[in-house]
């Protein structure tokens, strides 16, 4: 390696951590969340590194060498399957929470035949979301607020969501919502980052600030450990039997560094865009490797989820309701 080019990569280094510090994006409201990926939309350049599937991808167990992009598409098929998707009928109704730019809906609207509405809380994301969506495919997009969802009790064959949860300022709220609009005998798939739960193993004195910057730099108020979450789930009140939870992260892990390999090996992605883009770009890369530190020693972990839902109590209110009054 040049003196001239270690120079350049130390400069790079430096314009990156600038950035960096001076460009986080901290939770403060939904509005965080919607701008944050607002611009992320517009701007192309997460759309151009990630694809449609704005997602971790799934590398095998134990993973191997994969492309980037078609470990992303795997990732839905290997959720399908997980959740037991596949053996439901074409035209079952899916809620995909926190959809993005629509990758997933697309996929279980094409491949499975699902009947697929997709939520964000990002208008441009909605908008492009139309836009990638070939005319045929049932799948619809819509702005919407995961924590005050507007569909009714019962909605929804299936609720899927991936990744989303971090963005979420009361967890409990968010479960609930999630189970409310699952139909009785329907089924809840979730996909999420989690934190390890710190009620077990407390966080220690690197953990702690790691732990702020992947929360401040990506808009995410919390993070919810794979435990704890699934505690909420079940607290509900409408999970029919025990929450399953599984363990992605060494399936998805090589997802952080294969990220950031993108960029060097495709560089003319930033390039297009500009100094703006440049700069935009090699600001995540610190928060890029904070994650993948994170997830590789233990303090993240990737959380899968599964629950059926029952009756449920606002079901059972509203039948003994009726009952009585027939009395």
């Amino acid at each position: 390696m040049t003196p001239t080019l270690i120079l350049v990569l130390v400069a790079i280094a430096a314009i990156g951590l600038i950035a960096y510090f001076n460009a986080a994006r901290k939770y403060q409201s939904s509005d965080t969340v919607a701008n944050a990926y607002d611009e992320w939309t517009q701007d192309g350049i997460l759309e151009y590194y990630w694809g449609e599937h704005i997602h971790l991808g799934h590398y095998g167990s134990p993973p191997e060498s994969k492309d980037f992009l078609q470990a992303k598409s795997d990732f839905v098929h290997e959720m399908v399957r997980w959740g037991g998707l596949d053996k439901l009928p074409p035209g079952t109704t899916v809620l995909d929470v926190g959809c993005g730019i629509g990758g997933s809906s697309r996929i279980l609207a094409q491949d499975y035949g699902f009947s697929v509405t997709g939520i964000t809380i990002s208008p441009q994301q909605v908008q492009r979301a139309g836009e990638l969506t070939p005319e045929g495919v049932d799948a619809r997009f819509a702005v919407d607020d995961a924590m005050n969802l507007s569909f009714p009790d019962g909605s929804f064959d299936v609720v899927w969501s991936i990744e989303a949860g971090p963005h979420m300022p009361d967890k409990a709220v968010f479960a609930r919502e999630l189970m409310r609009v699952v139909k009785p005998g329907g089924v809840l798939v979730m996909a999420d980052w989690n934190q390890r739960d710190d009620r077990q193993v407390p966080l220690n004195f690197w953990e702690r600030p790691v732990m702020r910057q992947l929360l401040d730099q990506w808009s995410h108020p919390a993070f919810s450990s794979i435990e704890g979450f699934a505690e909420l789930l079940q607290e509900t009140g409408f999970v029919e039997g025990e929450v399953v939870t599984a363990d992605w992260t060494q399936e998805t892990l090589p997802s952080w560094i294969d990220s950031i390999r993108e960029g060097i090996v495709r560089p003319q992605g930033w390039m297009q865009f500009g100094v703006s883009g440049f700069l935009k770009s090699v600001r995540e890369v610190p928060t890029l490797l904070l994650m993948r530190l994170a997830f590789g020693a233990g303090l993240c972990r990737f959380g899968m989820f599964r629950a059926v839902r029952g009756e449920g109590p606002e079901s059972v209110e509203t039948r003994d309701s009726q009952e009585t009054a027939q009395v």
